[in-house]
């Protein structure tokens, strides 16, 4: 041992149970370029900016700060959810079952449009977010190839009977005048043993939910149904139709609220109401109405008492309003902005304008609304109303579909529940 290597032992801490030198020569770099492998699933790697990349998906769909420790955790559960990613695209190969790079692109151009932005500006955008193309892409690849798997190896397999169908109609027929709910989930399995953590994972994927996250992305990253891909939207069911506990929590809750973390056999859900109606019943709400909005800019940085006069001056010109045909000389009097919408449902605005748009009259406007922070204040026209029809019972065929989409549902989780238990993974 030469003289510096015994002074520099000599100076290491007592404490320092691994004995380190207090002075310490690196013999080799550290390229933060090399990508380092966070997981091995049966030889593929999953590395740690494949998770970063994720990661930065989840927290885009998060308005609020998040915690480290938060963070933390979320990355352990977006590994995993790339884990079960990387399963589902490894046994739909192995079934011969590939996704055309030119079907991705197009998927993802569509998922751009939803931002309104076109696929240049959405890489930049999700560049931004700390994720990237490359990562939204492979999402894209996962979902359509285990949804095209389950078509080959679950669906063929599950069949529901006329007889169920027809009893399912049955008590349709009975249960005319209640209620049915718009529902989303969010299912996370939870093996035997792992309730507790996972009902712990539940409530705080809750928490970030009412803190304003996005039901439906966080629904595309944590759920295991197979509704994932579709945000978890469930559509329009009855009680009935819901396990006894989500049909018991479902019924108490109020319309874009979300349930606490229901345990259910194999795992623990997580609802969303979005809406509910009355089970073949006209409701007014599907009145579809052709509307013009007119809308006027403030300065966001004008207190009340700055912005209220060209507010009421706004309102003033309402009230002068003679049916649609008026709306572009108002506007152009005002210099204000007008949009057309010739076909949107009552129920689709947002609740604190539903009951006003339901007592106007064609040519009639809503009072101005909005506010002066955010520098728009609107109104909306009404140029034309179609009633709705009444209602009809689902058909045989839709009834069907949705049991059999149940079943398929059932069946995948297990499909992935078999797939982990066989997998090779190791963890670097």
């Amino acid at each position: 041992m030469s003289a510096v290597s015994a002074q520099e032992q000599a100076e290491a801490p007592d404490n320092d149970p691994l004995n380190l030198p207090a002075n310490v020569a690196l013999l080799g770099h550290n390229d933060p370029t090399v990508r380092k492998a966070t997981a091995i699933v049966n030889g593929a790697i999953i590395t740690d900016t494949d998770v970063d990349q994720r990661l930065g998906l989840v927290l885009a769909a998060s308005p609020q700060a998040i915690s480290p420790e938060e963070r933390a955790r979320l990355r352990l559960q977006v590994l995993s959810n790339l884990i079960d990613e990387t399963l589902q695209i490894q046994e739909a190969a192995a079934n011969k079952i590939t996704v055309e790079r030119a079907e991705i692109q197009q998927t993802y151009v569509r998922v751009g449009t939803q931002f309104k932005k076109n696929p240049t500006e959405f890489a930049d955008f999700l560049k931004e977010k700390g994720s990237s193309e490359a990562s939204m892409k492979r999402q894209i690849e996962g979902e359509v190839a285990w949804r095209r798997l389950l078509g080959r190896q679950v669906e063929p397999f599950v069949s529901v009977s006329d007889d169920e169908v027809r009893q399912v109609i049955d008590r349709l027929k009975a249960s005319k005048g209640a209620q049915e709910f718009h529902v989303g989930e969010i299912y996370l399995a939870a093996p035997l043993g792992n309730e507790a953590p996972v009902m712990a994972n539940a409530n705080r994927i809750v928490d970030q939910i009412r803190k304003g996250a996005s039901f439906v992305a966080y629904a595309h990253e944590y759920s295991e149904a197979s509704t994932k891909a579709v945000g978890g939207d469930l559509g329009w069911v009855r009680a009935e139709q819901l396990p006894d506990a989500l049909a018991a929590a479902v019924q108490q809750m109020p319309t874009s609220a979300v349930s606490d973390p229901i345990a259910v056999p194999g795992g623990v859900s997580i609802i969303a109401l979005i809406d509910k109606r009355q089970v073949l019943t006209t409701d007014p709400r599907d009145t579809v109405l052709a509307l013009k909005q007119i809308s006027i800019h403030v300065d966001p940085g004008a207190s009340k008492e700055q912005a209220q006069p060209k507010i009421t001056a706004f309102a003033d010109q309402l009230k002068t309003l003679k049916g649609c045909g008026d709306v572009a000389g108002i506007a152009t009097k005002i210099g204000a902005e007008v949009i057309d919408n010739d076909s949107l449902r009552v129920r689709e605005l947002p609740p604190q304008l539903q009951d006003v748009m339901l007592n106007l009259r064609v040519g009639e406007a809503t009072p101005p609304f909005g506010s002066s922070a955010d520098g728009i204040i609107r109104a909306l026209v009404v140029c034309g109303r179609d009633e709705p029809q009444d209602a009809n019972l689902p058909t045989f065929e839709q009834v069907q579909s949705q049991m059999e989409e149940a079943r398929v549902n059932l069946r995948a989780r297990r499909y992935l529940r078999d797939l982990r238990r066989d997998a090779v993974i190791d963890y670097r």
